[in-house]
């Protein structure tokens, strides 16, 4: 298992961010990542519009993960609607 750090963006409405955030809990959840630290960061203006919004719901994790499931997740989140942005960093050199 790797060390990532993740920073995803919902859309800033309430109800689309909690959908969004229950999914992406139980996909690392049914995949076995290990989540150490989870911090919301609260609803930011983007610099520039995506999928026509103007602002986003920030939501940054640290966890541990197999790096085969990472491929996985990416397919289920472009998916979504609920997820405007998203981006998985491995930390380890």
């Amino acid at each position: 298992m790797r060390n990532y750090e993740f920073t995803i963006i919902f859309d800033a409405n309430e109800e689309k961010t909690q959908a969004g955030l229950e999914l992406v809990t139980s996909a690392f959840a049914k995949a076995g990542v290990e989540i150490t630290k989870q911090e919301d960061m609260g609803v930011k203006y983007l610099a520039y519009d995506i999928k026509k919004q103007e602002k986003g719901h920030y939501v940054y994790f640290e966890m541990k993960a197999d790096p085969s499931t990472i491929l996985g997740f990416e397919k289920d989140f472009l998916l979504s609607t609920a997820i405007l942005k998203f981006l998985f960093v491995n930390t380890e050199k």
